[in-house]
């Protein structure tokens, strides 16, 4: 019995080295995938459901259903069928399965719903705290103005080394979602602070010990995204701005405001590291000095 019991575990490890090794997916995903497909296979154990070739998709549309029954939201069970439906195709795809139980279940209808952005004024207020007087002040400063000013994800700045900043060229490298690669290009107020807190504050803050993180803790170690989230309402109660406010907010903020003056969609697309579009448009090229004419000229802060 254990040894059937295991069969579904066994795939699912094979699985996740697969999207560790091959895809070299980010941790956060790999991990929210083990999550979900962890869920499914203690519901199907549950069953006496014990291999792969057991499951139909009567099975998983039953497990969707108490899902939804128990709270999870109609976003939560689309992220578990996209789970399940990479898991049986990659089954599929090693000989391990037959047939796909998910082939012939449709994705659940979700609202829609539009990441609150920030008007102008309230950037102005948010990025125009109190002068900064202390490294830590200064290195706050700079990781607002940077994200604003750049639109990367959160867990992208967070990460973000050192060698990926070009001040000279107004430039960063970043390596997003799939280990893909893209250059975003920044403006003078940018690298002005970005400046100041590499000169100023950094050093203070790593005290000679060896990170390649841009922003980095009292402690020298990486910045984390919840910290980070913490001082953006710290600084948003400071300055009297009561909207809902978080890290995703001021990338929202970024696209909205270079989209509200003009900038072309494809060129926003390129800046946030969309890979393919139902947020913007059909992928394509669009070269450095491109996205840099589109930024310096659109963005209120380029």
């Amino acid at each position: 019995m254990e040894q059937t019991q295991s069969q579904l575990s066994l795939s699912l490890q094979t699985f996740l080295h697969y999207l560790t090794v091959e895809r070299q997916l980010a941790a956060n995903t790999v991990a929210a995938y083990e999550a979900d497909l962890q869920s499914l296979i203690g519901y199907l154990s549950r069953r006496s459901i014990r291999l792969p070739s057991e499951v139909q998709s009567s099975h998983l549309r039953n497990y969707l259903h108490k899902a939804h029954a128990s709270g999870l939201t109609a976003r939560s069970n689309a992220r578990h069928l996209s789970a399940m439906r990479r898991f049986f195709r990659f089954l599929i795809a090693g000989n391990r399965l037959s047939h796909d139980p998910t082939a012939d279940i449709d994705l659940p209808k979700i609202k829609q719903t539009i990441p609150q952005s920030l008007t102008i004024a309230e950037i102005d207020r948010l990025l125009g705290d109190v002068a900064p007087s202390s490294p830590l002040a200064i290195r706050n400063q700079a990781m607002l103005t940077f994200l604003y000013g750049t639109g990367l994800r959160v867990t992208e700045l967070v990460r973000l080394p050192t060698i990926g900043v070009n001040l000279t060229a107004g430039y960063v490298r970043v390596l997003g979602k799939g280990n893909k690669e893209r250059l975003v290009p920044f403006g003078d107020e940018v690298r002005e602070r970005l400046g100041q807190y590499l000169a100023a504050s950094r050093p203070l803050l790593v005290k000679g010990r060896v990170t390649p993180f841009l922003f980095v803790t009292r402690r020298g170690t990486a910045m984390t995204r919840l910290r980070f989230w913490q001082i953006v309402q710290e600084t948003c109660l400071r300055q009297g701005i009561t909207k809902e406010v978080s890290p995703h907010s001021l990338r929202h903020s970024f696209a909205t405001h270079l989209v509200e003056n003009g900038a072309d969609l494809r060129s926003v697309q390129m800046m946030l590291g969309h890979a393919d579009i139902a947020t913007t448009q059909i992928y394509t090229h669009v070269d450095g000095s491109r996205l840099k004419a589109a930024h310096k000229k659109y963005h209120p802060r380029g």
